[in-house]
């Protein structure tokens, strides 16, 4: 698709020039006046807008103005036989990405409108950046209606516009990094960096480096000097995950930060001041620790300022089916297929479950099942028995064969042997295994189950969402 160029001048001969000189690599429009491009530039969106100056009536300073102010504004050149430093200063306040005189010299014009197209993408790449950033890491992208979750979103966006240090507790894929993200953004600090630290996939010398940098020779192996993420993260937000790992030597270093505002680097001694807020966050029980000597109390207290407690998967298990349908579109999407529906038995079923990997797990359950499944429709059959609560030492893995498949035992027991499937889910489950295990071969299902192919399709005419299965 070609990039569209709209021509403004009010000299005829001067535009069907431009016009022809440029509609071989251009989609290229003319307007003879700036109301005339106003109506244009409302009805077309272009990409670069090349106007004259001095024009009857409006000038071609106000087909500037009219042009940037528009959602997808275009690059804009401006040209005219008038060339001045202020004319061309006017312009380029205005926002005109170049200035050209008159007569217009078609080499440099061409290399302009390249240069205006590549800083036109640019900043429309960044805009859409942006806007991705605020659609995934703002309050939106932390899903729930839970009581408990909505007392967590009103505390993020309480804190987020002060300077107060922000300690994040909860289990381990509860999302914390999530929420130091969504805090980040809510911030004055949105468009500054973020920057995340897993303190715990580091040894004590490799972490102090990381978050500190280092000066040349500072250890063995220091060969030059090091940013650290402190420094990278400078008028942002540092985030220290899995805080509870760092070491006392460490703990001492970032103690000195908070209360001076300022870091050494490992081998330096020239403190660098620093505006970065931090936030930190741990699975682990910081009181105890600082019961036991293992984390300093002065630094717990610095870094409590504002606690923010991120409860259980399994405390709020009223936000798993939005968490499920997130999920299940994110990922459908993601691998270019239809997203399912998750029928009431398994849903109960996933409720009930207590998710001890909590959001992290249900998440990887999520993709692994949109990847596999096949249907618009997910089961409590399609299950793993871990999320019925069936373990290989309950009789739910005893089978009983029939027609050279095998269901569960206890399916078959009558009202004195506890719960029973009825005849009708029996005859559903042993279809659904027999194409399963045929991949969707229906007269090899039908030889599976010992009936003939007629019936076999009358059954699915009955239970359409087993028609769907190949294996």
């Amino acid at each position: 698709m070609l990039s569209s160029v709209l021509i403004v001048d009010d000299e005829k001969h001067t535009r069907e020039g431009l016009r022809q000189a440029l509609e071989d690599d251009y989609d290229v429009s003319v307007a003879a006046s700036a109301d005339e491009a106003f109506n244009q530039l409302e009805a077309q969106e272009f990409d670069v807008v090349l106007t004259d100056l001095r024009m009857p009536g409006k000038s071609g300073l106000k087909v500037i103005d009219k042009a940037l102010a528009l959602p997808n504004k275009p690059a804009v050149i401006m040209m005219t036989a008038y060339g001045s430093i202020d004319t061309a200063v006017e312009a380029m306040k205005r926002g005109a990405v170049d200035f050209l005189t008159k007569p217009v010299n078609i080499e440099r014009l061409e290399v302009l409108i390249q240069r205006a197209l590549k800083t036109r993408t640019l900043e429309v790449e960044v805009k859409q950046l942006n806007e991705r950033l605020d659609e995934k890491f703002n309050m939106e992208g932390i899903v729930g209606h839970s009581e408990r979750l909505k007392a967590v979103i009103d505390r993020v966006r309480l804190v987020a516009p002060s300077k107060a240090t922000i300690l994040i507790d909860g289990e381990s894929g509860t999302g914390k990094e999530l929420v130091a993200q969504a805090i980040h953004q809510a911030s004055p600090r949105s468009r500054a960096p973020f920057i995340a630290v897993h303190c715990a996939a580091l040894s004590e010398n490799l972490l102090e480096s990381e978050i500190f940098g280092h000066e040349r020779g500072a250890f063995t192996g220091a060969m030059e000097k090091r940013v650290g993420r402190f420094e990278a993260a400078d008028t942002g937000t540092l985030f220290l995950d899995e805080i509870g790992e760092i070491s006392l030597s460490t703990q001492v270093k970032l103690l000195r930060f908070l209360e001076t505002k300022s870091i050494e680097r490992v081998g330096g001694s020239k403190p660098i001041p620093l505006d970065v807020r931090l936030v930190a966050a741990t699975n682990r029980d910081l009181e105890k620790m600082v019961r036991e000597g293992k984390f300093r109390e002065d630094l717990f207290f610095r870094l409590n300022v504002v606690r923010i407690t991120l409860p259980a998967l399994r405390e709020r298990s009223e936000d798993i089916p939005l968490l499920l349908a997130h999920y299940i579109n994110q990922f459908a999407k993601e691998n270019g297929v239809a997203p399912f529906t998750i029928e009431p038995g398994a849903l109960r079923y996933l409720q009930a479950y207590p998710w001890p990997g909590n959001i992290r797990e249900l998440r990887n359950f999520t993709e692994n099942a949109v990847v596999i499944h096949r249907g618009s429709k997910f089961t409590e059959y399609d299950l793993d028995p871990k999320f019925r609560g069936e373990t290989q030492a309950q009789p739910a893995m005893s089978m009983q064969a029939v027609g050279g498949l095998a269901l569960p035992a206890s399916a078959f027991r009558g009202s004195s042997g506890g719960p029973s499937l009825s005849i009708e889910e029996n005859e559903k489950r042993l279809l659904r295994e027999a194409l399963i295990k045929a991949r969707g071969n229906r007269t090899k299902a039908a030889e599976l189950m010992g009936i003939s192919r007629r019936t076999l399709h009358r059954k699915l005419s009955h239970w359409p969402e087993l028609d769907v299965i190949d294996g």
